[in-house]
């Protein structure tokens, strides 16, 4: 079996169906793909969690202004993780940092606790910290955490493989793993994961027709990438 996990973004029903059919092993929720995914609504989850039998992570983020939040913000993010962890949803994928850039941990304990063992991933938040290494050290405290997605501090992941290969030699041990997401392309995904000894990589744009974000998943190019990623 295939040791290397694909996870596809999916921002509609039929998008999340498609990416479950054509190769996806797990599907990250969410909508506003251009703003680098917001909350969807509970109704897509509870829709999208019944229709496939692959993990559902479901985003967390209530705007795209920052991964500094409010007091509003939280009652929102907590009560949105409260309604997502009905619906049987695999985990929430959420980010929270301080204004100095660094993990707000008294916020995301307050999450976790809303989660009640319900799986997290640390997204994206991680490449806007000050340190990306110190904030991957915060984030191992917590075995809820079990996925940092992450394009290790730079646009593209591509362009980040030795920090994406020092991040995955310090979660080395734990039983949290670098999902490393942002730029990759069926082209290059291959020597990448051989350079970089991710175990899980993320799409978005470029499983879409025509490599746009706003364009459906493209089935065919998602059963090539997934042909790809299996012969690893």
């Amino acid at each position: 079996m295939n040791s290397i996990v694909l996870e596809v973004i999916g921002t509609t029903l039929q998008e999340v169906k498609t990416a479950a059919q054509h190769g996806a092993d797990r599907i990250e929720l969410i909508t506003a793909i251009t703003e680098g995914g917001l909350t969807p609504s509970i109704g897509l989850v509870e829709e999208a969690v019944a229709a496939v039998d692959i993990p559902v992570n479901v985003m967390v983020r209530p705007h795209s202004r920052s991964f500094v939040y409010d007091a509003d913000d939280m009652r929102t993010i907590v009560a949105d993780v409260r309604r997502i962890r009905q619906t049987g949803a695999n985990a929430i994928v959420f980010g929270v940092l301080t204004p100095g850039g660094k993990v707000d941990v008294p916020a995301l304990e307050h999450v976790l606790a809303a989660a009640d063992g319900m799986q997290m991933t640390f997204h994206r938040a991680i490449d806007e910290a000050k340190d990306i290494y110190a904030a991957l050290d915060a984030l191992l405290a917590y075995p809820q955490i079990t996925t940092v997605l992450t394009s290790g501090g730079k646009p593209s992941a591509l362009d980040a493989r030795a920090e994406i290969a020092a991040m995955v030699r310090q979660a080395e041990g734990s039983k949290l793993a670098i999902l490393a997401g942002s730029g990759l392309k069926q082209d290059a995904v291959s020597r990448f994961v051989r350079d970089t000894g991710v175990q899980q990589v993320h799409f978005g744009s470029n499983v879409r027709v025509n490599g746009q974000a706003l364009s459906p998943i493209d089935p065919e190019r998602l059963r090539n990438l997934k042909a790809t990623i299996r012969s690893l």
